[in-house]
């Protein structure tokens, strides 16, 4: 049974922080999608979170993040990408069935759907952030397939294979034998950043995006050789990325599982903890994995 105390309130909100102020719905919807396919029971946090939601989605769409106030939580930003949250939100309508109150799923899928629709890029075949930054992110596009290649009807079948086809076109970087993390030209002479860049590489395998260069494993080990040791020393200046710990999960890497579990305990609760960290730990605890013995060598 997922356990969203301190992150939830009795309206269905669901904070980024334990008892934080604000409400972002791509963490939320992230957190409570990954609770569902790794088999923790969310389903009355999923009840209330969409009815909180759904009240609050904009008439082009779209959805805003919200602050909490005197009065209960208030739009006070635009969401960081239209695209991605689109997507994860259609996916938890669909998904979700019996759960969405009465009336509110329809409609809103109706509006999400024309609004992702609208930031189709038909020159690329991929889609834009927002209106606001025309440009196109590798991560995003893979949690937009991810929602599609997870739906049943030939139309979205169709969808979910052409955009899997312009993501590899639009972002692999075939010199360079990796993904490009955006569109803007840019991007490409980066210098090396752990994120976005390195957790661009590994993201496919949450996703199970097929298109990799070699076999997964192989893929998924390659990685870990040159980035582990980086993932698990930046908790302490950025967040604990405890999603990355769900792939080597995904990968039977109960080792690198294990690790982010002990390099991370002393964070749990903290501003560098997320509710999809909170996630992940209570996925790793109902499966047996605790933290890492102290003589393990995590790096």
């Amino acid at each position: 049974m997922l356990d969203l105390s301190g992150f939830s309130d009795p309206g269905g909100a669901i904070t980024i922080l334990r008892g934080g102020d604000i409400v972002d719905p791509y963490f939320a919807i992230q957190a409570l999608l990954l609770a569902k396919e790794y088999g923790l029971d969310a389903d009355a946090d999923t009840r209330r979170w969409i009815a909180f939601l759904a009240l609050r989605q904009r008439p082009d769409g779209a959805f805003d993040r919200f602050c909490r106030s005197a009065t209960g939580w208030s739009a006070c930003k635009p969401a960081d990408a239209d695209d991605a949250l689109l997507a994860m939100w259609m996916k938890l309508l669909r998904s979700s069935g019996a759960l969405a109150p009465r009336g509110l799923a329809k409609p809103s899928l109706a509006r999400s759907d024309a609004a992702l629709g609208r930031l189709y890029d038909q020159s690329r075949g991929v889609y834009l952030v927002s209106p606001s930054y025309p440009h196109s992110l590798f991560m995003d596009n893979l949690e937009i397939w991810w929602f599609w290649s997870s739906q049943r009807t030939a139309a979205d079948q169709v969808r979910a294979r052409k955009l899997l086809s312009a993501i590899h076109k639009v972002f692999w970087h075939a010199g360079k034998l990796r993904f490009l993390v955006s569109t803007q030209a840019e991007q490409a002479d980066m210098p090396h950043a752990f994120y976005p860049d390195a957790v661009a590489q590994i993201l496919p395998l949450l996703f199970g995006y097929p298109a990799l260069p070699g076999t997964t494993r192989a893929y998924y080990r390659s990685w870990m050789k040159a980035h582990r040791g980086e993932w698990l020393t930046r908790a302490p200046d950025d967040f604990s990325w405890g999603v990355l710990a769900l792939i080597a999960l995904r990968q039977g890497d109960l080792e690198s599982a294990a690790c982010w579990l002990r390099e991370t305990a002393h964070l749990r609760y903290s501003t560098h903890w997320t509710v999809s960290d909170e996630i992940t730990r209570q996925v790793l605890d109902a499966r047996g994995i605790g933290p890492a013995v102290a003589e393990l060598s995590c790096r």
